[in-house]
Formats: structure tokens, C-alpha cells, sequence
């Protein structure tokens, strides 16, 4: 999901996040918190808004997707919509912590393409300096794992600028296939470029989960 489906033309009224963590199944009302070994996936809040400005912002991060909010006032305004667009079922966006840190460190985007999320289309962004520690893949998987069955997603897909090796990288590793070619699709600092079209069905996750080992992620 390098094209941001947020934009400052889609700002709203604000909606207060919920305080503490949510303990229910319901994800429209709040999302569940997904928990790993590592990491701990929570919904946004406003308060997330500085670390996010800090840690997407950088050109390590942010050369391959359309630009981030520009100032922390708009990330708040970011967290604001995903929280709107979650309350509508239409889309969910996770923040990324480290178990025992609740700092948000990048986000995990999936949002529907179709009615009742039959398809869908998942994106995600995290700070450099947790590449390469497994944050990446123990979230990609909570992530998937949340999609595929509490949201009931059977087909999930993703696009890619071409030149961003990292990206079709993490998304080979989780599984993903590639499906074609969308070309000059994404526009970047004034240039168009081609981006990879990738997707996971929800019968090959769960073939591919079969043959892990099982996993000690948890939902609360």
C-alpha cells in the first residue's frame, strides 16, 4: 500500500481513541491488541503521533511511498481518520510497539477493495532502525493472521514500487506472489514509476501456517 489511502483532503471530525487496552473481538468497536514475542500491535492513538512524524518521515522510509503527514499535527489528524474508517469497517491500521516499550515504532495498513473485505490490500511502514531485527515478519504474520480470520479476508494484495528491493523482499518472505505489472502507477517526487502487484490468498496462508511451528502470538 505505497499510495497512502489517507490524504489532508480526507480530514474529519475528530473521534477520541479508547483509553487502555480493548478486550473484545468486535473490531469495528476497537481493535483487538495482537501480541508476539517481540512486538505488541495496539490501535493508534493521538499520542503516537510524534514518534510516527519522526520515525516514517525519514527518506530511508518514506522514497518509496507517497509522503507521509508532513508535521505531527498531521499524523494526528492521520490517527484521527484511521479511527473514523475503522468505527465504518472499511479499514484498520495497527501501530507497532516493542513488548515492554509502547512507543510506536511504524504502523501495519490493511483496508477493503470490496464490500465485507472479500478482497483487501495491506500496507506497512517502519523506522530503518528496526530493519532487520524481526519486527517486521513477527508483525507481518499477527497481521495476516488477523486479516485472514477475524476479518475474512481471502484475497490480499499489495503494490510495490519496482526499485524497492526491501519491499518485495519482506512480501516474498511472507508468502507473497506476484501477479503482475501496474506501470507508471505510483507518482513519486515528480516521477511516475511501475509498482509489482503481490498477493496472499487466504487458503495459502493457511497451508503455509499448517507447516510452521505454531506461533505464540495472542490476541487480547
Amino acid at each position: 500500500m505505497e499510495k497512502m489511502p489517507y490524504t489532508t483532503e480526507l480530514d474529519l471530525q475528530v473521534i477520541q481513541p479508547s483509553v487502555g487496552q480493548v478486550i473484545t473481538s468486535d473490531w469495528q468497536r476497537g481493535l483487538p491488541v495482537l501480541t508476539g514475542e517481540q512486538v505488541r500491535l495496539r490501535e493508534l492513538r493521538a499520542s503516537d503521533a510524534p514518534s510516527l512524524f519522526s520515525l516514517l518521515t525519514t527518506q530511508e522510509v518514506a522514497r518509496f511511498i507517497s509522503p507521509p503527514p508532513s508535521t505531527v499535527e498531521g499524523f494526528e489528524r492521520f490517527i484521527a481518520w484511521t479511527l473514523q474508517q475503522r468505527a465504518a469497517g472499511a479499514y484498520v491500521c495497527y501501530a507497532v510497539t516493542l513488548e515492554g516499550c509502547d512507543t510506536a515504532i511504524g504502523i501495519f495498513q490493511v483496508r477493503q477493495l470490496n464490500a465485507n473485505f472479500d478482497t483487501a490490500e495491506w500496507g506497512f511502514a517502519i523506522g530503518s532502525s528496526f530493519w532487520g531485527t524481526g519486527v517486521f515478519a513477527e508483525s507481518a504474520e499477527l497481521v495476516l493472521d488477523f486479516a485472514f480470520d477475524t476479518l475474512g479476508v481471502g484475497r490480499l494484495e499489495a503494490r510495490v514500487a519496482v526499485p524497492n528491493g526491501r519491499g518485495k523482499g519482506a512480501l516474498h518472505k511472507m508468502g507473497a506472489v506476484q501477479d503482475g505489472l501496474l506501470k507508471k502507477s505510483l507518482r513519486r517526487n515528480g516521477e511516475l514509476l511501475d509498482q509489482a502487484l503481490y498477493s496472499i490468498l487466504n487458503e495459502d496462508w493457511r497451508v503455509s501456517r499448517t507447516a510452521q511451528p505454531a506461533s505464540a502470538a495472542r490476541v487480547h
